[in-house]
């Protein structure tokens, strides 16, 4: 059973690193969450160092410019590792061909910006779906519409055998009080109907093993037990971080708030049920991080 703790002081002496989702746990998509962002500046204060990993499809310098405008401290982080790094490093070495039919919005199309790491990158040339080789999914051209409207393209994209690149597996978000679906909700439908579907973000190992490298590249070697991994998302941070059999703190007050009951702390006969429905066995839970 899960242990509910009300700040994250509590445990945070028992890990030299965090990997910390950021949509729903540091910022709503608008504006920070002041107390978690102040509890990662503590944390790092105490020489612990903190990794953003996120679902953003996008790569880290884009998502650092995110933060800085909606106002996260800088302070309050150590590096990024994105779903959009790992799943970029995939498409310029060719895992879904070169001509690509793009599926996201315009402020996505940094995923495009070259990879300077790859050696001898394949050249991505956008074309339509009738030209295509594979599918890169950075989001739903509208985040609000219902992911099926994609069905007529999906078939004929399964017919020809396209593979499907999804830069964010995350299913929907939530973007202040409204709820938006994501790149994850579309390479399900896409898997449903019988495409195939390549993942990089959490849950998936790609991922953290970025995640572990960046970590590294600090200069501090860290092992798997001394490592928290933080967030929102059962399905992806809980359920990516027991894959990786690394520690877990759950927030419970993000996406599960109306299933946990959460205000400020989950009711525990609630948390305990949404838990058990969803399979996953976080090691802490927290209404919010603080």
């Amino acid at each position: 059973m899960t242990q509910i703790i009300t700040n994250l002081s509590e445990i945070s002496d028992r890990y030299d690193a965090l990997f910390v989702d950021l949509w729903g746990c540091i910022h709503n998509g608008l504006e920070p969450f002041a107390d978690a962002v102040t509890a990662m500046q503590e944390y790092r204060g105490k020489g612990g160092k903190v990794v953003f990993v996120t679902n953003a499809p996008r790569h880290r310098g884009s998502v650092a410019k995110q933060l800085d405008k909606i106002g996260v401290a800088d302070d309050s982080w150590d590096v990024i590792a994105t779903s959009g790094d790992s799943a970029r490093f995939a498409m310029f070495n060719g895992a879904v061909g070169s001509k690509v039919y793009f599926i996201g919005q315009p402020h996505d199309q940094t995923f495009f910006d070259p990879l300077e790491i790859v050696e001898d990158p394949v050249a991505i040339e956008q074309v339509p779906l009738e030209e295509a080789e594979g599918i890169v999914c950075c989001g739903p051209f509208d985040p609000q519409a219902d992911p099926a409207v994609m069905r007529p393209e999906f078939l004929y994209a399964k017919q020809k055998g396209l593979k499907l690149l999804c830069a964010n597996p995350d299913i929907v978000v939530d973007r202040g009080d409204t709820r938006e679906w994501c790149a994850g909700a579309l390479a399900a439908l896409y898997t449903e109907m019988g495409g195939q579907s390549l993942y990089f973000g959490k849950p998936h190992p790609p991922i953290y093993d970025l995640a572990r490298r960046r970590l590294a590249a600090l200069g501090k070697s860290v092992p798997d037990d001394r490592i928290l991994c933080i967030g929102d998302g059962v399905l992806t941070d809980i359920r990516g971080a027991m894959g990786e059999d690394i520690d877990s703190l759950f927030i419970s007050g993000g996406l599960a708030a109306a299933e946990t009951k959460t205000s400020q702390q989950p009711d525990a006969d609630a948390l305990e049920a949404y838990l058990a429905k969803e399979m996953v066995s976080p090691t802490y839970t927290i209404g919010f991080l603080r």
